[in-house]
């Protein structure tokens, strides 16, 4: 199951605070050899399907079931560039290097 950073569920927190049911939407956008590219977007609510997580602090992830099998051994990340604006990125989960989304 894809676990969370708890930086990661605060990015989450609050990007969905205005909406209540709201979470961050991982989908399938392509499928490739190494892996799969990944759609994120902030939806209102899951689709008919979704795998829900959530954490303690209210940050909901919504996975498509292409996309929770993708990240069923991932760890969901935030991280801050140069310019400080925040990027998601997914790593394996035990190892350190991320993949930015």
């Amino acid at each position: 199951m894809l676990a969370m950073t708890d930086a990661a569920a605060e990015a989450i927190s609050a990007l969905t605070a205005q909406q209540e049911s709201a979470g961050l939407r991982f989908a399938v956008q392509a499928e490739q050899e190494a892996g799969a590219q990944l759609a994120l977007s902030v939806a209102p609510a899951p689709e008919e399907g979704d795998q829900v997580l959530g954490t303690e602090n209210g940050a909901k992830v919504f996975l498509e079931p292409q996309a929770a099998d993708f990240l069923d051994d991932k760890v969901l990340d935030v991280q801050q560039d140069d310019e400080g604006q925040l990027n998601f990125a997914v790593m394996q989960q035990g190892d350190g290097e991320p993949t930015p989304q």
